[in-house]
């Protein structure tokens, strides 16, 4: 680590600094879904006594409903099967322990792609990864060695199962990238803002706490309203109003999408603001900076993602044959689609509707954690959940889509870093 001297004259006059600032609600949308789903769980399992339903599984394996590889392990071991939810409560169907991962899936199910509020959710991730950071190299309680540190106090913690970056005092922290933005690019990481005049902010030129000057900030994050603002004098220009909430703990996915001026953010799966005039010069370092932080309320920030945006897909694979992309994600170990996938696979069934006569085959990759066999199957189903999205969503033709699964035999980089296994998970299309 190396710590960079605060200079304020630091990228200042390189841009119309540029502030979207905008409220996190309490909780992510998926929070409130999967807590109705929970308790009908539990209401069903409750109709049978607790010593029941555990002499009915008494013996058998327990696998979450979607963990494909504890599923498949306990068959081929000639091991029984009962299935849970996330948090290991048994699930239950007409007073038995459920066994079909169908069935479980079909209880458990959360919002489908396209469906509610994520119908209108735009996003969709660069594909050429500039920055995986999970801070899994690091130590507990160390600074991320990948980072440096301009100001302020910041360790990385283990927190319900994940990592995180606890900032605990106003501080800013640099983030070298390995070459400059292009002029389309994405940013990605989960972050709590609790205390109620928190703020987190990106940007090109640092933060420095107590003169306000950050110049070249992207979309930021700070409680009670959403809008632009000029720091040249302008005064403020409110592009979106939104109550204060109270203060918690919720980690929401934050994502800011730039193509040339034009920049949009998303908190859960909600465009919060756009921002067509955001002239943001493209540097080979961005700065993350906090305010109000302290150690009754530290801001955590989870792992970032930064990537380049590349061209549309068709003029992508009428170049080169194949597109991978990034775009679609599914659940972990799972074939299961997570609905933030919408924007891309929309973008797909968009472009088969654009030309009719093309038709593709639908490749599934993985990077080369676990076990071999069971990437080889896994990325065969997930190919076969994007076709199956496609004409049950779309209604495309199904003889126009083939799959193939390659799991980790066809790397798109290295296994060796975190950037490496993110460029390695994909779905790539094929003209065919």
């Amino acid at each position: 680590m190396r710590a960079i001297a605060a200079s304020p004259s630091r990228g200042a006059g390189w841009l119309l600094p540029v502030l979207l600032l905008l409220a996190l609600h309490a909780a992510p949308a998926d929070g409130q879904v999967w807590k109705k789903i929970k308790q009908t769980v539990k209401g069903a399992a409750e109709s049978e006594t607790l010593s029941q339903v555990d002499r009915l599984v008494r013996g058998k394996v327990r696998c979450v409903f979607d963990d494909l590889e504890c599923i498949e392990r306990a068959k081929a071991g000639g091991e029984e099967v009962v299935l849970t939810d996330d948090e290991g409560e048994v699930l239950v169907k007409d007073g038995q322990p459920i066994s079909e991962p169908d069935d479980a899936a079909a209880m458990m199910r959360p919002p489908r792609p396209g469906e509610g509020a994520w119908a209108n959710y735009d996003f969709v991730p660069g594909d050429q990864v500039l920055l995986f950071e999970d801070y899994g190299r690091d130590q507990v309680g160390d600074f991320p060695r990948r980072f440096d540190l301009v100001q302020g106090n910041w360790e990385i913690v283990e927190w319900e199962g994940g990592r995180y970056l606890r900032a605990t005092a106003n501080g800013t922290i640099a983030i070298p990238l390995p070459d400059s933005l292009p002029e389309r690019f994405t940013v990605e990481f989960p972050a709590t803002v609790r205390h109620g005049n928190a703020y987190l902010r990106v940007s090109t030129a640092p933060v420095y706490h107590g003169n306000r000057s950050y110049a070249g900030s992207l979309p930021s994050l700070e409680r009670g309203q959403a809008g632009l603002r000029s720091h040249k004098g302008q005064g403020p220009v409110t592009m979106a109003k939104r109550g204060d909430g109270p203060a918690n703990d919720a980690l929401a996915p934050v994502r800011i999408m730039a193509d040339g001026e034009y920049m949009k953010m998303y908190v859960n799966e909600q465009r919060v603001a756009n921002a067509p005039n955001a002239v943001f010069p493209r540097t080979t370092m961005l700065y993350l900076s906090v305010g109000s932080a302290n150690e009754d309320h530290p801001i955590l920030i989870g792992p970032v993602r930064i990537a380049g945006g590349g061209r549309d897909l068709y003029d992508r694979l009428a170049r080169d044959g194949r597109v991978a992309t990034q775009g679609i994600l599914f659940a972990t170990g799972s074939d299961r689609i997570r609905p933030e996938s919408t924007p891309t696979l929309g973008e797909i069934a968009d472009m088969l509707d654009e030309h009719p006569d093309l038709a593709l085959t639908v490749e599934g990759h993985t990077d080369s954690d676990g076990e071999e066999a069971f990437n080889q199957t896994l990325s065969e189903k997930r190919a076969a959940a994007v076709k199956a999205w496609l004409v049950s969503e779309r209604g495309i033709d199904a003889a126009r889509l083939t799959t193939a699964g390659f799991g980790e035999s066809k790397p798109a980089a290295p296994n060796d870093s975190p950037e490496g296994k993110q460029q390695n998970r994909r779905v790539e299309l094929v003209r065919r």
